[in-house]
């Protein structure tokens, strides 16, 4: 077992500490939201790779492909539905409740 440079540990805590902060988490909720987005782009839609050379042409791939996947999803909706329903908890999630720690704003569960 090794311990970090001092540099590197006070680093560290200083990281840490800022991920409590409110305004780190209200932009990390975002992220997390967009991850699943990027997710589907890359490994559904192949956007790893390119079919054209060149940045406007890759450009524009990426721009037609971001439309036929929201197209791809209104497709799903039906016209009463104006929003998914939210998903079951988490097994993390329970554990979360049953302890009466407070999840995180981003995390949606039934009943709520």
């Amino acid at each position: 077992m090794g311990f970090p440079p001092r540099e590197l540990r006070d680093l560290q805590l200083r990281v840490r500490a800022e991920q409590q902060t409110p305004e780190w988490k209200a932009r990390y909720a975002v992220r997390s939201g967009v991850e699943s987005t990027v997710n589907e782009l890359a490994h559904g839609h192949g956007m790893r790779h390119c079919r054209y050379r060149g940045q406007g042409k890759v450009h524009v791939q990426h721009v037609l492909t971001a439309i036929a996947v929201i197209i791809e999803r209104l497709g799903g909706l039906s016209p009463a539905e104006e929003a998914p329903t939210p998903r079951r908890p988490t097994a993390f999630q329970n554990h979360l409740d049953q302890r009466e720690i407070p999840g995180l704003k981003s995390w949606r569960t039934l009943g709520s």
